[in-house]
């Protein structure tokens, strides 16, 4: 996701570095990669028509010297690195020292913040990503569910999700945090089934076995454009599925249906985060995540809420975002992590699908099955 920025100003990127030049005058020009990356030619340049010049990243001192050779020594420079909303502006200090040192008389201006800004609406291209992203991730959903049986491994089940995406047309994107263990434990034992763990956690190589619940949250990536979905499987047969874990999943489609009708154009975001956690409050169940975060190229893009007023990161428990407006074109993956401490404290269900603001109810790109998973079971599509 560092490259968000760069990749949406350029459309390409390298994920050894790349460093570009946008003049009001002139053509872009791209420092790319390391020079092994770059024989015989730049594949960038094959990827897309719209950069022609293209060289080798050999350090600030040569992207200073084109600097100046277009007349810009003394100009007002927006510096742009990457940022998301959980992530401050990242520069190198190095780097920024070198480029201060080199070019005295230019006035650098952080650009950050409102690049993100202007990600935040997608255009029709972008969507149009976005969906083929949504497809492979209901079939990344398919593979979970099919390889989610007894004698799997955490790491099989893992495997085969990442196989699958990129062999529908994903790019590499291993952003899977994914958590599995047993139901029922002895209350000595504190399980993390309320959300999925991140690597290196996540993947083990512990055996799956009746009784154990897989809970995941992944983002599937195409054309550099994310797609997040998150889906709960139950590993043994339906009937064994504990009343407690159906009511939950049950409470999570209600929410995902809320955010759906709130999800619309003129609507506040505080009219939709609201909307989104009714469901919960009506049930009395707890959460560790209730909203969505913003998605496109990065993740979490602005504007994101996830968490309640007051409770951890500002940038994800929606201060000062509140009275913002809902446009259409904006598109965000819900965030339903629901559980019930008068039932388990250490055990919950998480679902998702990733939806386009628009007027009339959100658009929905994944379709994520409505019911449970059961590991080795096909799912219906939505």
């Amino acid at each position: 996701m560092g490259n968000a920025n760069i990749r949406y100003v350029f459309g390409i990127a390298a994920k050894m570095g790349t460093v570009g030049i946008f003049p009001l005058e002139g053509d872009p020009v791209l420092f790319n990669a390391v020079a092994h990356m770059s024989q015989p030619f730049h594949p960038q340049a094959s990827l897309q028509d719209w950069v022609d010049d293209i060289r080798i990243h050999r350090g600030p001192r040569e992207v200073v010297g084109e600097l100046v050779d277009r007349g810009l020594a003394a100009s007002r420079i927006g510096l742009v690195t990457f940022s998301s909303t959980i992530q401050q502006p990242t520069l190198l200090k190095s780097e920024h020292d070198a480029y201060a040192a080199l070019l005295p008389g230019v006035d650098f201006v952080s650009f950050d913040g409102h690049l993100q800004e202007l990600r935040m609406i997608k255009s029709d291209a972008e969507i149009d990503h976005l969906r083929r992203a949504g497809r492979i991730a209901r079939s990344v959903i398919d593979a979970l569910v099919e390889s989610a049986v007894p004698g799997a491994t955490e790491a099989s089940v893992f495997a085969e999700m990442v196989r699958t995406s990129i062999a529908n047309g994903g790019e590499p994107n291993i952003f899977q945090l994914l958590a599995s263990g047993p139901i029922e434990h002895p209350s000595a034992e504190i399980w993390h089934l309320l959300h999925g763990a991140d690597q290196p956690m996540a993947p083990t190589m512990r055996p799956l076995s009746k009784g154990d619940l897989v809970v995941v949250e992944w983002h599937t990536k195409y054309g550099g454009y994310l797609a997040h979905t998150e889906y709960t499987v139950f590993v043994g047969e339906k009937p064994a599925v504990p009343p407690q874990l159906n009511r939950l999943f049950e409470v999570a489609v209600e929410c995902l249906d809320a955010s759906r009708e709130a999800l619309v154009p003129g609507n506040t975001m505080r009219d939709a985060w609201e909307a989104i956690r009714k469901p919960a409050a009506r049930a009395g169940v707890n959460w560790v995540e209730l909203g969505w975060h913003a998605m496109g190229l990065a993740s979490p893009e602005f504007p994101t809420v996830v968490y309640e007023p007051g409770f951890g990161s500002r940038t994800l428990n929606g201060h000062g975002v509140g009275d913002l407006l809902l446009e259409e074109g904006m598109t965000v993956g819900n965030n339903i992590d629901l559980h019930d401490r008068t039932w388990k404290s250490d055990v919950g269900v998480m679902f998702a699908d990733f939806m386009v603001v628009r007027p009339g109810g959100a658009e929905l790109l994944v379709h994520t099955p409505r019911e449970l998973g059961i590991g080795g079971s096909p799912v219906s599509w939505a």
